[in-house]
């Protein structure tokens, strides 16, 4: 009876949801921190109605009232805020006045309320994707009430109070309802529902169709197919996790029916659809983030020209990877005799381009991301009623936004813990003293200094949609971003791109958590193997931007030679065969593990290199012997007994 009714409540609190969202992003009609708080209450609802508190007490019955008590302090917490919040309900309010003008004068009640949001909020979060996220946002917690007693190398503060932390974290728009969740309401979760509906009237499959088609008599075909289809998903969702929802639910069980480990699978997915978001021209909001930050200021077209041959060399690279990884465990080859395209027909097929096509017009003639994809949605209803093989019934409607809950739920909750990092990072100023303190230590040598903002983009980035990260960090780096005396949009092209491959980077890699739920297979172990497929995207970053013309811009802002372009362009496709030599320890042979740490190491030395003094002979000596282990591993492959 009570898992009756908890599926009863999901399948309409999720209608409830996509609906709300559809509506209130497209003509609001409730202020900012109403409206998320009542996206978060949702949200968090449909988390502890979906997920148990651990999976052996799933069918609990004391577990499962337990799981509804939960639901219920969620709509007691967030409805607060809600009813604090907004002026239909001024009379509700404490001493007359709204949450947001009581500021610094809160009630006893309220931190109470923001004690047991807070806890929620971890809860729900550990409850979709471990425990990595919350322990981090403790971290963050305890750090705001003990900086105090902190050494001067951990960037000490004067410490705050329990009240001055909950308000800061829960109670008003700089935690919990801050800018992640924001981002998350008003982008992701409509690219969810995108997918979702895309998928459900069986176009998708055009995608998957398509690439089965091209990749159909090579080795780990499957594969492949899953890096180019995540690729084109990609350039539509915007998002890793609703990239690897939607495609990986195809492309997982297809690589493992091949041969694939079932973790291996899930990595290569991971991987695939991190790069999704540098993918032109939608970008997730990334692009229009850009359009807002970089100074000088740069037009769209620019933007997307910069991003297209970093896409490219991306997946080019994961291909290979892919490609030499299936050379060396023999996995199966597909059924070359096997057509997949003349299963769809001309109405799926043009329903697929229809939604791609009107996205991208919506975007280009000016419509904001959410309401391109909103009216990219209804485009798709329309068309999809033509057809018995597409059309959607109420129910199909009620399953999609069921599926997109289920999809977007665990971002919601993810969400909402990151803003208590932020809001601790705001309130204890460490998100402006770290860049600036990395950047200055590194201030004559900008590898270092690239290498550093690395490592604050992934730290800060962790659990955040790479649009969400780039914007953290640009707003809180900007200043100094001049300093290092390179490209600006190379420099904030750096920073998105390791936005991106935050969400395959251990431990707070969420592409990797979505891939390794489909997988059912382990999250740790799904994140290291994602992780290092992805690892030649963690060398192209520092690559354009040393070498701009990757970005068909000039070092000093003039204009660009097509040759230099395409000479620099072959050069970092020479150092990238090797690099995925050296990560898949396959190459015509298998590689002994000192030819993988060699080729590593030279590979790197060409892609972070310039040609000039000393770093001219290093590359140099870099392509000879690279050049001599190649041929010695083909003339390898020819004297092997098993040739």
């Amino acid at each position: 009876m009570v898992q009756q009714i908890r599926r009863f409540l999901f399948q309409w609190l999720a209608f409830a949801l996509s609906l709300f969202i559809l509506i209130e992003v497209n003509y609001p009609q409730l202020s900012p921190q109403s409206q998320l708080s009542i996206f978060s209450m949702l949200g968090l609802i449909l988390v502890f109605l979906k997920y148990p508190v651990h999976r052996k007490f799933a069918d609990n019955i004391f577990a499962q009232i337990l799981d509804l008590v939960f639901a219920f302090f969620v709509i007691i917490s967030f409805g607060y805020v809600l009813i604090q919040t907004e002026p239909i309900f001024q009379v509700l309010w404490i001493d007359n006045q709204s949450l947001g003008n009581r500021a610094g004068a809160e009630q006893p009640i309220d931190y109470k309320i923001a004690l047991i949001g807070v806890l929620l909020v971890l809860e729900a979060t550990r409850r979709t994707i471990g425990l990595a996220l919350p322990i981090l946002s403790v971290i963050f917690l305890v750090y705001a009430a003990f900086g105090f007693a902190l050494p001067d190398w951990l960037f000490p503060h004067k410490g705050y109070s329990f009240e001055r932390i909950a308000s800061q974290v829960f109670l008003h728009s700089q935690g919990v309802f801050g800018i992640a969740l924001k981002v998350m309401f008003t982008y992701v979760f409509l690219f969810v529902l995108f997918g979702t509906l895309l998928e459900k009237t069986g176009t998708t499959k055009y995608i998957i169709s398509f690439t089965k088609n091209l990749f159909r008599s090579s080795i780990g075909g499957p594969a492949k197919v899953a890096v180019i289809s995540s690729g084109m998903m990609g350039s539509l969702s915007g998002s890793a996790v609703a990239n690897t929802a939607t495609t990986g639910t195809f492309t997982i069980p297809m690589m493992q029916s091949s041969g694939f480990k079932p973790s291996t699978a899930a990595g290569i997915e991971a991987a695939a659809s991190s790069g999704g978001a540098l993918v032109p021209p939608i970008m997730g909001a990334g692009a229009y983030m850009m359009l807002e930050i970089v100074q000088p200021a740069v037009t769209y077209l620019q933007i997307i020209k910069a991003a297209l041959i970093p896409a490219i060399l991306y997946y080019t690279s994961l291909l290979l990877v892919v490609h030499l990884h299936a050379k060396r465990f023999k996995t199966l080859v597909q059924d070359p005799n096997q057509s997949s395209l003349e299963n769809l027909s001309k109405v799926q097929v043009g329903l697929f381009l229809t939604a791609f096509l009107s996205l991208i017009l919506f975007l280009l003639i000016g419509y904001t991301p959410f309401r391109a994809v909103s009216l990219s949605l209804l485009l798709i209803l329309i068309f999809s009623a033509f057809s018995h093989q597409t059309r959607i019934s109420f129910s199909g409607i009620l399953n999609v936004m069921e599926k997109a809950a289920e999809s977007g739920v665990s971002l919601i909750a993810a969400a909402s813990c990151v803003g208590l990092i932020l809001g601790v990072v705001t309130l204890t100023g460490i998100g402006t003293k770290l860049p600036s303190i990395l950047l200055s230590l590194a201030h004559h040598n900008v590898i270092l200094a690239l290498f550093l903002l690395m490592i604050s983009t992934i730290i800060l980035g962790m659990g955040l949609p790479s649009s969400v990260c780039y914007l953290l960090m640009a707003s809180l780096i900007g200043p100094v971003l001049s300093d290092l005396n390179l490209v600006p949009l190379s420099v904030h092209l750096f920073i998105f791109y390791f936005g991106m491959m935050s969400m395959v980077t251990p431990p707070v890699a969420l592409a990797a958590y979505t891939a390794a739920a489909i997988a059912r297979t382990s999250i740790m172990e799904t994140s290291f193997i994602a992780f290092r497929f992805a690892l030649i995207g963690f060398a192209l970053p520092y690559t354009f931007t040393i070498h701009p013309e990757l970005l068909l811009m000039s070092p000093n802002q003039g204009k660009v030679s097509l040759l230099l372009v395409i000479f620099k362009v072959l050069v970092t496709i020479f150092a990238i065969v090797p690099l995925a030599a050296a990560i898949s320890g396959y190459w015509f042979t298998t590689l002994k593990f000192w030819q993988r740490l060699v080729l590593l190491i030279l590979a790197l030395i060409i892609l972070l290199t310039q040609f000039d003094g000393i770093q001219y002979w290093l590359r140099s000596v870099s392509f000879v012997i690279i050049s001599i282990i190649g041929f010695y591993n083909w003339r390898s492959k020819f004297s092997s007994p098993s040739y």
